[in-house]
């Protein structure tokens, strides 16, 4: 398994090795080991998280609170997806940025994202099926939002395209709205607290 640090601290891709035979696909796109060395940390399991989505639909940008804060690790079961970090650590050299890795069903790459980092999709197929492990239990109180059209934010949705969004996302705070009432993490506490590959 190879690692790709991404232009924003705590956001590593991570690229498997796919065997094809006659037979079909055999992959392993999490393995503790590799995501250990690239990351500097064990991955502490609470849930799974399972979503399909129709081309357009866009997810995020969710993270969150601090604390208990969380962190996950994401791939494309099937389909394709515009997969996104996006900084919300007041403080970070790379506020308000984001990256962003193609994740499919056929190379099987994932992205993990730290504490204090937004995550956003865009499926850019039909029944795109994404697949998410995260460190922390759901607690509807610290899942927080940032609207995913908000234009300081930029993300890069294809032209043409039609946002399908959730009622949640719809409504979201932009990134300064959020910073105004004091709803994003700290990136020193952040650094302080969690390791940051």
């Amino acid at each position: 398994m190879k690692a790709r640090q991404l232009s924003i601290s705590g956001a590593v891709e991570f690229t498997p090795v796919v065997y094809t035979d006659d037979r079909g696909t055999f992959v392993s796109p999490f393995e503790e080991p590799g995501f250990s060395e690239a990351t500097g940390r064990p991955f502490e399991l609470s849930r799974t998280i399972h979503s399909t989505s129709r081309r357009g639909v866009v997810r995020g940008i969710h993270f969150t609170a601090m604390p208990p804060a969380g962190y996950k690790h994401v791939y494309c079961a099937r389909g394709r997806a515009l997969d996104i970090a996006v900084d919300l650590r007041v403080g970070s050299p790379t506020f308000g940025d984001w990256d962003a890795v193609e994740l499919d069903g056929e190379s099987f790459r994932s992205l993990y994202l730290a504490e204090g980092l937004g995550h956003a999709f865009i499926a850019l197929e039909d029944d795109t099926v994404m697949s998410y492990l995260c460190s922390t239990r759901y607690v509807p109180s610290e899942e927080l939002s940032i609207s995913p059209l908000d234009p300081r934010i930029g993300l890069p949705i294809p032209a043409g395209m039609e946002p399908l969004m959730s009622e949640r996302d719809t409504v979201a705070v932009t990134l300064d709205e959020a910073a105004a009432r004091e709803m994003l993490p700290d990136y020193e506490r952040c650094r302080a607290l969690f390791p940051l590959p």
